[in-house]
Protein backbone atom coordinates (compact mmCIF):
# COMPACT_ATOMS: atom_id res chain seq x y z
CA UNK A 1 0.00 0.00 0.00
CA UNK A 2 1.58 3.21 -1.11
CA UNK A 3 1.02 6.12 0.84
CA UNK A 4 1.44 9.97 -0.36
CA UNK A 5 4.03 11.92 1.55
CA UNK A 6 5.06 15.08 0.99
CA UNK A 7 7.34 17.13 3.29
CA UNK A 8 5.86 20.66 3.96
CA UNK A 9 7.38 21.60 7.45
CA UNK A 10 11.32 21.24 8.68
CA UNK A 11 11.30 19.22 11.13
CA UNK A 12 9.19 15.73 10.95
CA UNK A 13 7.73 13.68 13.83
CA UNK A 14 6.45 9.95 13.81
CA UNK A 15 3.90 8.97 16.20
CA UNK A 16 3.02 5.65 17.07
CA UNK A 17 -0.69 4.96 17.93
CA UNK A 18 -1.71 2.31 20.10
CA UNK A 19 -0.16 2.59 23.65
CA UNK A 20 1.57 5.51 22.64
CA UNK A 21 -0.91 8.34 21.44
CA UNK A 22 -4.57 6.28 22.41
CA UNK A 23 -5.14 4.09 25.52
CA UNK A 24 -5.99 1.34 23.90
CA UNK A 25 -3.22 -1.49 24.46
CA UNK A 26 -4.98 -2.76 27.38
CA UNK A 27 -8.40 -2.85 25.85
CA UNK A 28 -7.53 -4.65 22.27
CA UNK A 29 -5.12 -6.92 23.53
CA UNK A 30 -7.04 -8.64 26.86
CA UNK A 31 -10.58 -7.80 24.89
CA UNK A 32 -10.23 -8.63 21.42
CA UNK A 33 -7.00 -10.05 20.41
CA UNK A 34 -6.41 -12.55 23.47
CA UNK A 35 -9.77 -14.48 23.32
CA UNK A 36 -9.21 -14.82 19.87
CA UNK A 37 -6.21 -16.56 19.99
CA UNK A 38 -7.65 -19.17 22.47
CA UNK A 39 -10.65 -19.74 20.21
CA UNK A 40 -9.01 -20.19 16.95
CA UNK A 41 -5.57 -22.36 18.25
CA UNK A 42 -7.29 -24.21 20.57
CA UNK A 43 -5.75 -22.83 24.28
CA UNK A 44 -9.07 -23.26 26.10
CA UNK A 45 -7.92 -25.85 28.00
CA UNK A 46 -4.60 -23.71 29.22
CA UNK A 47 -5.91 -20.32 28.33
CA UNK A 48 -4.52 -19.28 32.15
CA UNK A 49 -1.35 -19.85 30.72
CA UNK A 50 -2.44 -18.49 26.94
CA UNK A 51 -3.03 -15.12 28.35
CA UNK A 52 -0.32 -14.89 30.43
CA UNK A 53 1.87 -15.20 27.79
CA UNK A 54 0.08 -12.91 25.14
CA UNK A 55 -0.34 -10.43 28.21
CA UNK A 56 3.46 -10.60 28.18
CA UNK A 57 4.39 -10.07 24.91
CA UNK A 58 2.06 -7.70 24.09
CA UNK A 59 1.90 -5.32 26.89
CA UNK A 60 4.91 -6.06 29.54
CA UNK A 61 7.36 -6.97 27.52
CA UNK A 62 10.31 -5.79 25.35
CA UNK A 63 7.95 -7.52 22.49
CA UNK A 64 5.12 -4.91 23.63
CA UNK A 65 3.92 -3.03 19.79
CA UNK A 66 5.27 -5.49 18.00
CA UNK A 67 3.40 -6.98 14.54
CA UNK A 68 0.27 -9.10 15.29
CA UNK A 69 2.12 -12.49 13.54
CA UNK A 70 5.46 -11.89 14.96
CA UNK A 71 3.35 -11.45 18.59
CA UNK A 72 1.56 -14.84 18.18
CA UNK A 73 4.93 -16.89 16.60
CA UNK A 74 6.68 -15.56 20.23
CA UNK A 75 2.74 -16.53 22.41
CA UNK A 76 3.07 -20.55 20.77
CA UNK A 77 7.29 -20.13 21.79
CA UNK A 78 6.22 -19.37 25.14
CA UNK A 79 3.32 -21.68 25.62
CA UNK A 80 5.56 -24.37 24.93
CA UNK A 81 8.47 -23.59 27.65
CA UNK A 82 6.01 -23.81 30.06
CA UNK A 83 5.53 -27.33 32.12
CA UNK A 84 1.90 -26.69 32.72
CA UNK A 85 1.21 -26.48 29.09
CA UNK A 86 2.58 -29.93 28.33
CA UNK A 87 1.49 -31.39 31.72
CA UNK A 88 -2.20 -30.49 30.20
CA UNK A 89 -1.42 -32.75 27.22
CA UNK A 90 -0.92 -29.64 25.14
CA UNK A 91 2.19 -29.45 22.62
CA UNK A 92 1.77 -25.72 21.20
CA UNK A 93 4.32 -25.70 17.62
CA UNK A 94 4.86 -22.28 15.93
CA UNK A 95 3.33 -22.68 13.07
CA UNK A 96 6.60 -22.59 10.11
CA UNK A 97 3.99 -21.41 7.79
CA UNK A 98 3.57 -18.15 9.14
CA UNK A 99 7.00 -18.26 9.91
CA UNK A 100 8.26 -18.87 6.50
CA UNK A 101 5.63 -15.83 5.12
CA UNK A 102 7.03 -13.48 7.51
CA UNK A 103 10.64 -14.00 6.91
CA UNK A 104 9.39 -12.73 2.96
CA UNK A 105 6.74 -10.62 3.63
CA UNK A 106 7.60 -7.14 5.11
CA UNK A 107 3.89 -5.45 4.51
CA UNK A 108 2.73 -7.87 7.69
CA UNK A 109 -1.06 -7.23 7.48
CA UNK A 110 -4.23 -9.12 5.89
CA UNK A 111 -4.50 -8.23 2.43
CA UNK A 112 -1.08 -9.57 1.97
CA UNK A 113 -1.49 -12.52 4.06
CA UNK A 114 -4.65 -12.97 1.86
CA UNK A 115 -3.32 -12.91 -1.36
CA UNK A 116 -0.49 -15.73 -0.09
CA UNK A 117 -3.54 -17.84 0.84
CA UNK A 118 -4.91 -17.02 -2.86
CA UNK A 119 -1.70 -18.29 -4.06
CA UNK A 120 -1.22 -21.60 -1.72
CA UNK A 121 -4.70 -22.62 -0.27
CA UNK A 122 -2.27 -23.68 3.04
CA UNK A 123 -4.76 -24.05 5.64
CA UNK A 124 -2.39 -23.27 8.59
CA UNK A 125 -2.48 -19.86 6.46
CA UNK A 126 -6.28 -19.82 6.04
CA UNK A 127 -6.42 -20.37 10.11
CA UNK A 128 -4.25 -17.27 10.77
CA UNK A 129 -6.25 -14.88 8.25
CA UNK A 130 -9.65 -16.14 9.98
CA UNK A 131 -7.77 -15.17 13.33
CA UNK A 132 -6.63 -11.81 12.31
CA UNK A 133 -10.24 -10.79 10.40
CA UNK A 134 -11.93 -11.88 13.68
CA UNK A 135 -9.06 -9.72 15.64
CA UNK A 136 -10.09 -6.48 13.18
CA UNK A 137 -13.72 -7.69 13.58
CA UNK A 138 -14.20 -7.84 17.75
CA UNK A 139 -11.64 -4.72 17.55
CA UNK A 140 -14.14 -2.44 15.64
CA UNK A 141 -17.05 -4.22 17.41
CA UNK A 142 -15.29 -3.19 21.50
CA UNK A 143 -13.53 -0.61 20.80
CA UNK A 144 -15.33 1.67 18.51
CA UNK A 145 -15.56 5.15 18.88
CA UNK A 146 -14.61 5.06 22.63
CA UNK A 147 -10.96 5.30 22.78
CA UNK A 148 -9.45 8.17 23.70
CA UNK A 149 -5.58 9.96 23.44
CA UNK A 150 -3.74 10.70 26.56
CA UNK A 151 -3.95 13.64 28.17
CA UNK A 152 -1.09 16.02 26.60
CA UNK A 153 -1.64 14.25 23.23
CA UNK A 154 -3.79 16.45 21.47
CA UNK A 155 -2.00 19.56 23.09
CA UNK A 156 0.85 18.53 21.76
CA UNK A 157 0.08 18.15 18.32
CA UNK A 158 -1.52 21.98 18.13
CA UNK A 159 2.10 22.77 19.91
CA UNK A 160 4.17 20.81 16.96
CA UNK A 161 2.22 20.97 13.93
CA UNK A 162 2.67 24.67 12.68
CA UNK A 163 6.37 23.68 12.52
CA UNK A 164 6.90 20.04 11.97
CA UNK A 165 5.22 17.43 9.55
CA UNK A 166 3.38 15.13 12.00
CA UNK A 167 3.02 10.92 10.95
CA UNK A 168 1.40 8.36 12.25
CA UNK A 169 3.45 5.09 12.50
CA UNK A 170 1.95 1.89 13.15
CA UNK A 171 1.42 -1.37 13.05
CA UNK A 172 -1.96 -1.14 13.22
CA UNK A 173 -4.21 -2.03 10.36
CA UNK A 174 -4.72 1.61 7.74
CA UNK A 175 -8.84 1.54 8.11
CA UNK A 176 -8.38 1.51 12.48
CA UNK A 177 -6.05 3.95 12.49
CA UNK A 178 -7.88 6.06 10.42
CA UNK A 179 -11.56 5.57 11.65
CA UNK A 180 -9.59 6.31 15.58
CA UNK A 181 -7.60 9.43 14.49
CA UNK A 182 -10.09 10.87 12.43
CA UNK A 183 -13.28 10.12 15.55
CA UNK A 184 -10.88 12.04 17.76
CA UNK A 185 -10.49 14.42 15.88
CA UNK A 186 -6.69 14.39 15.55
CA UNK A 187 -6.56 13.05 11.92
CA UNK A 188 -6.45 17.29 11.13
CA UNK A 189 -2.96 17.74 12.30
CA UNK A 190 -1.24 14.79 10.61
CA UNK A 191 0.47 14.86 7.19
CA UNK A 192 0.43 11.03 7.15
CA UNK A 193 -1.41 7.85 8.15
CA UNK A 194 1.03 4.67 7.89
CA UNK A 195 -0.29 1.34 8.79
CA UNK A 196 0.63 -1.82 8.59
CA UNK A 197 -0.19 -2.17 5.28
CA UNK A 198 2.66 0.30 4.21
CA UNK A 199 5.03 -1.90 5.55
CA UNK A 200 7.33 -2.22 8.85
CA UNK A 201 7.93 0.58 11.20
CA UNK A 202 11.50 1.33 9.99
CA UNK A 203 10.30 1.47 5.87
CA UNK A 204 7.59 4.06 6.83
CA UNK A 205 10.16 6.57 8.89
CA UNK A 206 12.27 6.49 5.78
CA UNK A 207 9.85 9.56 4.99
CA UNK A 208 12.14 11.06 7.82
CA UNK A 209 15.18 10.87 5.56
CA UNK A 210 14.78 14.54 3.52
CA UNK A 211 14.91 16.28 6.63
CA UNK A 212 17.95 18.06 7.83
CA UNK A 213 20.10 15.79 10.72
CA UNK A 214 18.36 16.01 13.99
CA UNK A 215 15.33 17.62 12.84
CA UNK A 216 13.79 13.98 12.64
CA UNK A 217 11.69 12.40 15.98
CA UNK A 218 10.09 9.28 16.41
CA UNK A 219 7.58 9.12 19.85
CA UNK A 220 7.03 5.38 20.60
CA UNK A 221 6.81 3.34 23.48
CA UNK A 222 7.97 0.16 22.54
CA UNK A 223 11.48 -1.33 22.12
CA UNK A 224 10.65 -1.90 18.41
CA UNK A 225 9.50 1.69 17.91
CA UNK A 226 13.44 2.81 19.22
CA UNK A 227 14.53 0.06 17.04
CA UNK A 228 13.17 1.67 13.76
CA UNK A 229 13.77 5.16 14.97
CA UNK A 230 17.74 4.19 15.35
CA UNK A 231 17.59 2.30 12.26
CA UNK A 232 16.79 5.83 10.10
CA UNK A 233 18.85 8.21 12.00
CA UNK A 234 15.77 9.21 13.87
CA UNK A 235 15.71 10.69 17.45
CA UNK A 236 13.49 9.11 19.71
CA UNK A 237 11.30 10.36 22.60
CA UNK A 238 9.67 7.66 24.81
CA UNK A 239 6.22 7.28 26.27
CA UNK A 240 7.00 5.05 29.10
CA UNK A 241 4.62 1.82 29.49
CA UNK A 242 2.47 2.67 32.78
CA UNK A 243 3.50 6.23 33.13
CA UNK A 244 2.12 7.93 29.39
CA UNK A 245 0.67 10.17 31.15
CA UNK A 246 3.85 11.89 32.72
CA UNK A 247 5.24 11.03 29.43
CA UNK A 248 3.07 13.43 27.24
CA UNK A 249 3.10 15.96 30.15
CA UNK A 250 6.97 15.73 30.08
CA UNK A 251 6.93 16.10 26.35
CA UNK A 252 4.40 18.80 25.62
CA UNK A 253 6.44 20.88 28.91
CA UNK A 254 10.13 20.25 27.85
CA UNK A 255 10.59 18.13 25.14
CA UNK A 256 9.01 19.72 21.81
CA UNK A 257 10.71 22.46 22.88
CA UNK A 258 14.08 20.97 23.21
CA UNK A 259 13.69 19.22 19.56
CA UNK A 260 12.43 22.31 17.93
CA UNK A 261 15.86 24.07 19.57
CA UNK A 262 18.48 21.21 18.50
CA UNK A 263 19.03 20.76 22.58
CA UNK A 264 17.29 16.92 22.95
CA UNK A 265 19.94 14.36 21.45
CA UNK A 266 22.33 13.85 23.11
CA UNK A 267 22.62 13.55 27.21
CA UNK A 268 18.52 14.52 27.02
CA UNK A 269 17.45 11.28 24.91
CA UNK A 270 20.30 9.49 26.82
CA UNK A 271 18.70 10.04 29.91
CA UNK A 272 15.23 9.20 28.80
CA UNK A 273 16.41 6.08 27.04
CA UNK A 274 17.62 4.86 29.95
CA UNK A 275 14.66 5.17 32.52
CA UNK A 276 12.43 4.04 29.11
CA UNK A 277 14.54 1.05 29.38
CA UNK A 278 14.13 0.11 32.48
CA UNK A 279 10.19 -0.04 32.43
CA UNK A 280 9.88 -3.77 30.07
CA UNK A 281 11.84 -6.98 31.22
CA UNK A 282 13.01 -9.82 28.49
CA UNK A 283 11.80 -12.72 30.32
CA UNK A 284 8.61 -13.02 31.82
CA UNK A 285 8.54 -13.74 35.32
CA UNK A 286 7.45 -17.26 35.83
CA UNK A 287 10.97 -17.97 34.12
CA UNK A 288 13.17 -16.26 36.46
Amino acid sequence: MAIQFQATKAFFIGIDSDGCAFDTMELKHKECFIPAIIKHWGFQSVSKYAREAAEFVNLYSKSRGVNRFPALIEVFELLARRPEVRARGVHPVPPPEIIEWMNRETKLGNPALQAEVERTHNPMLEKTLAWSIEVNRVVDQIVGEGVAPFPFVRESMEKCCAKADLVVVSATPQAALEKEWANQGLARFVTAICGQEAGTKKESLRYAAGYEPDHALMIGDAPGDYKAARANNVLFYPINPGGEEASWKRFFEEGADRFFSGTFAGAYQEALLEEFDSHLPVNPPWEK
